[in-house]
């Protein structure tokens, strides 16, 4: 029977499976659209969380730089499509060449990030991170004098959203007698390029780049003397993780049509932080999963909570979102407390824990 399971001698189960998860995703919008378009909204955000915790796992699980400003990638990367595809500069430059754009001027954030923390670790580097975090977001909250750039704390309207000629994705489309309206057109977008950028990770992590990402993390001192460009390397990973936030955040622009800088707050960093840290960081599926978990399950709460608290004493007794982030904040802690390594460590943390213990 464990024979019939055995993925590493039954391809054609693994094959099924991926089958299985295909079909599931192309299916998933149209499901949930029965039940309300709200959670087709809601697991377009889950996407949107997975390319952004992806990113940080770069940086993070790859390379072990704790960074806790990536929502200043993420808001460079929403900010430059918000200017480049609304009436701010009178600018509509289609969205296929702005992601790009935006990408690389992340990245290049990510480089003026990196380079005077080459030398940093731990906390440090942590306190850098989130000071750079919330500098990018007071920036961009005070740029709107002596000349209108981000247009301040009132935001940027009027984003274009994503459009091929002439279709548009901001008007219903009919499509195998099924509606492709805004929210289910924009989920198989984004999870095109969820796709594209797991495949990229997949190829880094195995690559002579991600080997070298792994020794710094594990012992700088002795990649260093293995020849490996330590600074090189960090930068790269800074610059990589930075572009996959830009990309993000470009894409939430053109979803929402709206942005201000109360949208990329240090409590966005966090939670991407600690889905990359409950998934397992350094490993790509787990980081995945925390993503997916830390996008529902407070939905999930949010819709539970008030009804549960009329149907057991007659009325509401405490703020529904008091008792929210009470039982996620319990959730996480008991998490951590019997998986620290996270839900799917990778087997290098695993080891390293294990060895820990065993001391």
């Amino acid at each position: 029977m464990n024979a019939l399971f055995d993925t590493r001698n039954n391809p054609k189960l693994v094959w099924a499976g991926v089958a299985v998860i295909a079909l599931t995703l192309l299916v998933l919008p149209f499901a949930l659209a029965q039940v309300g378009t709200t959670w087709v909204r809601i697991t377009n955000f889950a996407i949107l969380y997975v390319l952004l915790a992806l990113g940080l796992n770069i940086v993070v699980g790859f390379a072990g730089l704790l960074d806790l400003g990536y929502v200043a990638f993420y808001a460079v990367g929403a900010y430059t499509y918000a200017l480049l595809a609304s009436p701010q500069f009178g600018l509509h430059l289609p969205f296929w060449v702005i992601l790009p754009i935006g990408a690389m001027v992340a990245a290049f954030f990510g480089v003026l990030l990196g380079t005077p923390t080459l030398k940093l670790r731990g906390d440090y580097l942590a306190i850098v991170t989130l000071g750079f975090g919330e500098i990018v977001r007071i920036f961009l909250n005070n740029l709107s004098r002596p000349v209108n750039v981000t247009n301040g704390p009132q935001g940027i309207a009027g984003i274009d959203p994503f459009s091929f000629g002439a279709f548009d994705f901001s008007k219903p489309e009919t499509l195998f007698g099924l509606d492709w309206s805004g929210p289910i057109k924009y989920y198989y977008l984004l999870l095109a390029v969820v796709l594209m950028v797991l495949a990229v990770n997949v190829r880094l992590q195995n690559s002579r780049i991600g080997r070298a990402w792994e020794a710094v993390r594990e012992d700088e001192t002795a990649a260093r003397a293995m020849g490996i460009n330590t600074t090189r390397m960090k930068l790269l990973a800074f610059a990589m993780g930075a572009s996959f936030g830009g990309v993000a955040g470009g894409m939430f622009s053109a979803i929402q049509g709206f942005i201000s800088p109360e949208s990329f707050v240090l409590v966005e960093s966090i939670m991407v932080v600690a889905m990359v840290v409950l998934g397992g960081m350094g490993n790509i599926w787990g980081v995945v999963l925390g993503a997916v978990l830390l996008s529902f399950v407070p939905e999930i709460l949010r819709w539970t909570v008030q009804p549960l608290q009329e149907a057991l004493f007659g009325r509401m007794l405490v703020e529904p979102e008091v008792i929210r982030m009470l039982i996620f904040g319990l959730a996480l802690v008991l998490v951590m407390l019997f998986r620290p390594a996270g839900l799917l460590p990778s087997a290098v943390r695993q080891r390293e824990l294990t060895d820990e213990r065993a001391a």
